[in-house]
């Protein structure tokens, strides 16, 4: 077993030594530019850019032309999200979200918002679920987007894809979804689940960083976004610059991938997830799963443990590579929007930390980790007053009686 232990990738992926020795000829013989049409290495790099757009498309059940190539996950949601906002802002200003989704979709709503356009930005209950009642409330004449994403990057709670598509569909308004992490570990389907805009990268899947793609339906109903980038007209006029064609074409090749072994590998990571929770919950106290238990990615386990910090944590334990939430805002060390929005609270916040699994997990790797996890969280504690309050009985400060069984008194 090679150490540290690779347990982050919601973060990114590996490439797929598949993947890999499908893209190494468009670095070298192959190099050519897509949009060279008049010569062989031109064309040679576009047939190649065309299989890998067929490719992505099976993977969400679209069509080879409904795929928008880009740069990422986070330009993908920003061209659907501004895109659709300048194009048919005339119908109406009014955009809906949710306050767990990822910072590409609330930043770029926080933009909007100082262009004159107001976003409702939906709340979630204690395991992160949405209330679809609460969805359909917020839906008001003016309404002109929906984005909610399939999959929460930090506990991995699913939202209800296809309800939501229905509801969108009924009211006639357009229904985006970043689905960077549910795409390749769940199944996605565009048309049965009434998605209209999808964004989804390259690194999740295990292929290259710095490429993605965009979904953009075509018909019944048409959605085109206007361009955030302008040039050459590339991609329909939706996303100019040259394609990158050994990244695009390890994009297709990773959805490929992903669409013949996504049923097994997602049993086999679901298996290794609740082995994880089970030990852990099993054997270490003041331990907590954060995020619903049954609707969730089979991969992403978010879990808190009470008295001892998470930056402490991965300290202590530096076999194994962890998040202490989502890679994309970590670096600012301040508490997890996601958890606080599900009524965490913020000492338990700091103490929650995201293990998520993979193509190349093994169950080797898990027992080390449960073994590597209870250690240190024993050694973080022993530094702990708090922790010594509530082994001896007193209020452990998470609440008026924490209710762990050790006897908790109200803390006046």
């Amino acid at each position: 077993m090679k150490l540290p232990v690779y347990m982050d990738y919601s973060a990114t992926t590996p490439v797929d030594p598949a993947v890999l020795e499908e893209m190494l000829p468009y670095f070298s013989d192959q190099f050519g530019n897509a949009a060279s049409i008049h010569h062989k290495f031109g064309t040679e790099a576009g047939m190649a850019v065309s299989k890998a757009r067929q490719q992505v498309a099976n993977l969400i059940g679209a069509e080879a032309k409904e795929i928008i190539f880009t740069s990422g996950a986070t330009e993908s949601n920003n061209i659907a999200i501004k895109g659709v906002a300048e194009r048919y802002g005339d119908k109406g200003k009014h955009i809906i979200t949710c306050v767990t989704e990822h910072k590409a979709i609330l930043d770029t709503c926080k933009y909007l918002e100082q262009k004159g356009y107001e976003v409702t930005y939906l709340g979630v209950d204690t395991n992160g679920m949405l209330d679809l009642q609460e969805l359909k409330d917020a839906i008001r004449s003016d309404t002109i987007l929906i984005s909610l994403m399939a999959a929460n990057n930090e506990v991995g709670v699913l939202h209800p894809v296809k309800e939501i598509g229905e509801i969108a569909r009924e009211k006639g308004v357009f229904f985006h979804c970043d689905a960077t992490q549910a795409v390749g570990k769940i199944p996605i389907d565009v048309n049965e689940m009434k998605i209209d805009l999808l964004s989804l990268s390259a690194h999740k899947i295990y292929g290259p960083k710095g490429v993605g793609a965009l979904y953009a339906r075509d018909k019944n109903p048409r959605v085109r976004p206007t361009a955030v980038l302008h040039g050459g007209g590339h991609e329909k006029g939706m996303r100019s610059g040259t394609l990158n064609s050994p990244g695009i074409v390890g994009l297709g090749k990773a959805c490929e991938i992903c669409q013949e072994v996504m049923a097994e590998e997602s049993a086999r990571l679901k298996k290794l997830s609740d082995k994880l929770i089970d030990e852990i919950l099993g054997t270490i106290e003041f331990a907590k799963l954060n995020g619903d238990r049954q609707h969730r990615l089979p991969n992403v386990v978010n879990l808190g443990f009470a008295y001892v910090e998470g930056e402490t944590l991965m300290m202590f334990m530096p076999e194994l590579a962890v998040s202490s939430g989502s890679a994309c805002t970590s670096a600012t060390l301040g508490a997890s929007y996601v958890l606080q929005a599900m009524g965490v609270k913020d000492d338990e916040i700091h103490g929650s930390l995201r293990f998520s699994i993979g193509r190349f997990t093994t169950e080797e790797e898990i027992d080390f980790a449960v073994e590597c996890i209870e250690k240190s969280v024993h050694k973080a504690r022993a530094l702990s007053p708090l922790y010594d309050d509530a082994i001896q009985g007193k209020c452990c400060k998470y609440g008026k009686c924490c209710d762990h069984g050790h006897g908790c008194v109200d803390d006046e």
